[in-house]
């Protein structure tokens, strides 16, 4: 009798420290993705979990010694951030200068060049982990009951496979849905679903869908050869049996898309593909003084926010004078982050900032425009307040959410290495004057914003769920254990005391 009773106890006491919340282990990430990461970080910290991140000694954005409020788990990798700066420059140089200018050919050469020189920078990362015996030690007594990845860098998977841990992904998508597809089993019919950098809407012609099929064909065979492979060689050699990569991604309870049907076309979907798009919008603030002030100059007229993200500080001399020159035609106030040399033909209706409040400002009244790289960050600051965009897309995704925007005619978009003062001013006005981008706009927002619970909210519910399906089954399982040996009057007083969990998980259709 005394050996049930401590049982059940033993039980109660799990269950206790579950509702108190669970101890997650968060994967590596870089530039906007650990910005999207960190506000999902800081609410799973308030529901009362113990969040941990792993963080290598070369990151261009993570910083262990910024104050937070989760831990970090740092890790040595054999690389510098010079490294990563050349590499990113590497990519940046090839999107703004070199293709416009190749022949598709070209651009699959250099592109995948790029992506060889990215993996191996990856399997350092990597190597940092999964080869440091310090870190796997600390990592496997961790006793984390979840893991957390943005699959940018490979080995989430991997970790997860060895710690035995359940796996939820966030991800904005990866190139022609390669990832969801191949892994996760998203349907993704080429007929009306474009595959991501297709630059294609849903709405295609005969030759538009041909492209969009040897697109998806293409991306497939050359993400196999070039990704895949040799992840799978190295998951491999670490586990000591033949291994695929995908398999592991695939085995993920939950997919979380950093996308909504205010940016995205319509869609087949999974039960656990969950469509969080803005995580990290909010509500503005009111603006430093000085800022305020030169907004409020700005009149009936208004003003036009400029930023071209974090990762595109400055342009060549020549391109942001034409810029400027642009700008200088405008009637409204131009707020332009930018931290290069100033423009000889700065206007005056034109200041320039190291850093702006960006969603501050796109959420001020008297905000006309915004001017964006395409970046999913800012085109989804601009959806959550109604701002209509010109966009100036760079590099990566860019191309492609500036395509979104425009076939939901929220916004216009210009060529880097082809616009003109007169083309990149006349964008600006249409957005302005013709009230059919505002409106359309204005239409995405009340769709963003028309959702039962915050895209933040509902991440950290699908992150709890994981958690708590992972405890409920750990139960299931320990009960059968104490029925077996104990007999089944000890599993029913057990159970009586995860009533409210199981009403919980009937509920939510667990």
């Amino acid at each position: 009798m005394e050996l049930r009773l401590s049982v059940c106890v033993l039980l109660l006491l799990c269950a206790v420290k579950s509702s108190n919340g669970g101890k997650i282990l968060v994967w590596y990430t870089e530039a906007s993705h650990w910005i999207n990461m960190k506000p999902v970080l800081e609410t799973l910290v308030d529901r009362g979990h113990q969040v941990t991140v792993l963080i290598p000694s070369a990151s261009m954005f993570m910083n262990s010694s910024e104050p937070s409020r989760f831990q970090y788990e740092p890790f040595d990798v054999d690389i510098s951030v010079k490294d990563l700066e050349r590499l990113f420059q590497d990519v940046l140089h090839f999107s703004l200068y070199e293709m416009d200018f190749m022949n598709p050919y070209e651009i699959s050469v250099k592109f995948f060049d790029l992506m060889k020189n990215n993996m191996k920078i990856s399997v350092k990362f990597l190597d940092g982990v999964v080869k440091s015996k310090p870190i796997m030690k600390k990592l496997k007594e961790g006793n984390y009951d979840l893991l957390f990845a943005d699959p940018i860098y490979p080995g989430y998977d991997l970790i997860a496979d060895i710690l035995g841990l359940p796996l939820v992904l966030s991800l904005r998508f990866s190139i022609a849905h390669n990832l969801e597809r191949m892994c996760g089993q998203l349907p993704a019919p080429p007929s009306f679903v474009p595959a991501v950098m297709s630059k294609l809407t849903d709405k295609m012609d005969f030759s538009e869908r041909l492209s969009n099929v040897l697109f998806y064909t293409s991306q497939d065979f050359l993400i196999r050869q070039f990704m895949w492979k040799p992840i799978d060689e190295y998951y491999s050699e670490i586990k000591g049996t033949p291994t695929s990569a995908c398999e592991l991604v695939g085995k993920a309870d939950i997919w979380l898309l950093r996308t909504y049907w205010d940016f995205d076309f319509p869609r087949p979907l999974l039960p656990n593909f969950k469509f969080v798009g803005g995580i990290h919008c909010k509500p503005a603030k009111p603006l430093p003084e000085e800022i305020e002030k030169f907004v409020q100059s700005s009149g009936d007229a208004g003003i036009v926010v400029f930023s071209l993200g974090s990762m595109v500080k400055n342009v060549s001399t020549e391109k942001a004078n034409m810029i400027a020159a642009a700008l200088a035609q405008l009637p409204q106030k131009v707020l332009w982050r930018y931290s290069g040399q100033k423009p000889q033909t700065l206007g005056s209706n034109t200041r320039i900032y190291d850093w702006i409040p960006q969603n501050d400002l796109l959420g001020h009244a008297k905000t006309k425009a915004f001017i964006t790289h395409g970046g999913t960050n800012g085109i989804y600051e601009a959806i959550y307040h109604g701002v209509p965009m010109v966009g100036i897309p760079m590099f990566g995704d860019q191309p492609d959410n500036m395509v979104h925007m425009e076939a939901k005619g929220a916004a216009v978009s210009v060529k880097f290495n082809f616009m003109t003062n007169e083309s990149l001013r006349d964008a600006v006005n249409t957005v302005i004057n013709d009230k059919s981008y505002k409106e359309n706009v204005m239409r995405l927002s009340k769709i963003h914003h028309d959702r039962p619970m915050s895209p933040r909210d509902e991440a950290v519910f699908w992150i709890d769920f994981s958690f708590l399906c992972c405890f409920h089954q750990g139960f299931l399982r320990e009960c059968a254990f104490v029925g077996e040996h104990l007999g089944a009057f000890s599993c029913i007083s057990v159970f009586l005391l995860f009533l409210p969990q199981t009403v919980y998980f009937y509920l939510i259709g667990f």
